[in-house]
């Protein structure tokens, strides 16, 4: 595809940075551009029509030719001095303004040189050109701390800035312009601050990424090289067009350039799936595990499966399988957007601890991508204090640890397709919660290094334990206040009203996310997305016994080819001992069986010849203070 291309006009101006420089060329001797300065540019030519340029530097010169400049000089510290546009006349007039040869076959020019040669174009008395400082972040080995070499080059660039005075070169301006110096930096501060700040001569200039407006246009052109693409007047090309435009949010116009080649490489995708192809820029991957037909089956079957594992949870598990369709079928976001890239699954699970939170994430990872282990789970009490988000996105420039990137942005860049459980998200620090607020609306998130990390195609599940609990203030006997944690649901409200009891959760968690964290955004993100989950019954506490019972039956077997089993008393006497205290749900029935059973057995194994294929059947078990022992038959 060319690099210059005209669309149909819908954004009337030219970009706002072009005409920031533009309107400030009589005031301002010097100008420092940053941003997205190596995207390519829409812009618009004097009709009115709009261009898909090359480069910055392309909109630069279209910007600069029309005001009488007659060439731009280039600078780039690995190729020396260069002349746009590379035309006889204009390598000529230029070296005859610096006295020597530019273009193909100069060598690289020194700093000192490059300050002479600043000065004669500033100062050129006949002349009008501008000099573009390309990679200038790259001059300088460190801003703070420049050699002796750069630091008299910039004190000659800062005294440059101060004497230069515009000129009358041509008659396409009422009043004279500057020889400007045109720094393309990418961020401000790649410059000693001495030399910008506080310089009025010198002007700093960002590069937006482009609108939507911008990124409508150069879908249009870029559709019609589709072959099934017909038309942009009809409803469903529009729609076309707009879907690409929309799925390319926070993207550069080089990157929709990217998407198409590979929608077009990609013969059976097409402008019809540039959603796929716009999807495969951001994570790498073409082929989408979500339209996988085993996926698709496993989620259908999925209730009857886990509804075996994560026991006395139906209605959570029911809603956490409707969100997960929602996702499969690529309706996640749609009420906020036809063209939303939002995660493709957001769940916050609240209730009791070991009550099935953990193991249902772990159930709905296995059911999407085939193994309940290929999930990365993050425990948030590990990020209570502030400074330790930069483990999550990775620290700050300067920082130590800025270059191994952070720990969910790689999770996610190495696994785009996955789950990432959140345990405990309440004990995270709330400065470390607003990095959420990007995530959830918009599926990306910036880390340290500036490098976009897509969470479009991820799960995302929170766990937490508000709501079960409520801090009160209370006055003692003696007219001290303190604070004391209160139930605030019980298991004989679930029971007795699950609705009332939901809904006391649901409005403690509220106030924890509006009062408590001030946050009440992050709150509107999830929206009904909040699973409650209830306490562990007594039956409910049996069937849990009876599986986790049957998992150490599993791995006697497996591991020394020996049948377990319990006689009625020493199964009746286990069960009593699991379920004396349900208030720990599932992970205390588990505690008390190792305790209980796993512990005496390994005891016995330990005192026996090993006997491959000989039963082993508990008569009794007994309880000797906190210890407990087995009889064996």
């Amino acid at each position: 595809m060319s690099a210059e291309t005209f669309v149909d006009q819908t954004v009337h101006s030219r970009p706002a940075w072009l005409r920031e420089i533009d309107n400030s060329l009589g005031t301002n001797a010097q100008f420092v551009l940053t941003g997205n300065i190596r995207d390519r540019v829409l812009n618009f030519d004097e009709q009115g029509r709009a261009m898909v340029e090359g480069s910055v530097i392309d909109a630069l010169w279209t910007q600069l030719a029309p005001n009488g400049y007659r060439c731009l000089l280039i600078y780039d510290p690995v190729d020396g001095l260069s002349v746009h546009p590379d035309e006889p006349s204009t390598r000529q007039a230029v070296e005859a303004l610096l006295g020597r040869q530019v273009g193909e076959g100069s060598q690289a020019t020194s700093l000192e040189r490059l300050a002479e040669d600043l000065g004669a174009v500033v100062h050129a008395p006949d002349t009008q050109a501008a000099v573009i400082i390309d990679y200038a972040s790259r001059i300088p080995t460190d801003p703070r701390r420049p050699s002796p070499e750069e630091r008299d080059f910039f004190v000659a660039v800062e005294k440059l800035s101060h004497a230069a005075l515009p000129n009358h070169h041509s008659d396409a301006r009422s009043v004279p312009l500057h020889n400007p110096v045109v720094w393309l930096v990418g961020h401000e501060r790649d410059l000693p601050d001495w030399l910008v700040t506080g310089n009025d001569a010198i002007r700093t200039v960002t590069v937006p990424m482009p609108t939507l407006g911008q990124r409508t246009e150069v879908a249009r052109f870029l559709a019609t090289s589709f072959e099934d693409f017909e038309s942009a007047e009809s409803e469903e090309q529009r729609e076309l067009i707009a879907r690409f435009a929309q799925q390319t949010d926070g993207m550069t116009i080089t990157a929709m350039f990217a998407i198409a080649t590979l929608a077009d490489d990609q013969q059976e995708l097409g402008m019809r799936r540039i959603d796929d192809a716009a999807r495969a820029h951001r994570v790498g991957i073409v082929d989408n595990p979500w339209r996988d037909q085993d996926v698709i089956a496993r989620i259908a079957a999925g209730e009857h499966t886990i509804r075996n594992r994560v026991i006395g949870q139906e209605q959570a598990v029911q809603k956490s399988l409707d969100i997960l369709m929602r996702s499969a079928t690529g309706l996640t976001g749609a009420h906020a957007s036809p063209y939303a890239t939002r995660p493709r699954g957001v769940l916050f699970f609240a209730g009791p601890t070991g009550v099935g939170k953990t193991e249902l994430a772990k159930q709905l990872t296995e059911l999407v991508f085939g193994d309940e282990h290929a999930y990365t789970r993050f425990d948030m009490s590990e990020f209570s204090a502030e400074h330790s988000a930069g483990r999550l996105i990775g620290a700050p420039p300067g920082y130590v640890g800025f270059d191994s990137g952070g720990e969910l942005t790689n999770a996610v860049r190495e696994r785009p397709f996955s789950l990432i459980l959140f345990d405990e998200i309440e004990k995270a620090h709330g400065r470390i919660l607003d990095k959420f607020l990007q995530i959830l609306e918009d599926g990306r998130l910036t880390d340290g290094r500036g490098a976009t990390v897509f969470f479009s195609e991820a799960i995302l599940v929170f766990t937490s334990n508000l709501g079960i609990y409520v801090d009160e203030s209370v006055v003692d006997a003696d007219g001290n206040r303190r604070i004391e944690r209160r139930p605030n649901v019980t298991r004989e409200l679930f029971e007795k009203d699950q609705a009332e009891a939901e809904g006391r959760v649901l409005d403690a968690i509220k106030r924890h996310f509006r009062e408590e964290l001030g946050r009440p955004e992050l709150l509107n993100r999830l929206g009904d997305n909040i699973v409650v989950f209830d306490f562990i019954t007594k039956d409910h506490g049996e069937k849990i016994f009876d599986v986790l019972l049957g998992n150490i039956e599993r791995r006697v077997e497996r591991e020394h080819k020996r049948e377990l089993t319990l006689e009625g008393p020493a199964r009746a006497t286990l069960l009593d001992i699991a379920l004396e205290d349900l208030d720990n749900g599932g992970r205390g029935i588990g505690s008390a069986l190792e305790n209980a059973l796993t512990n005496p057995l390994a005891r016995s194994l330990f005192a026996q010849e090993p006997r491959p294929g000989a039963p082993l059947r508990v008569r009794e078990i007994r309880r000797a203070g906190r210890r407990y022992d087995l009889e064996l038959l």
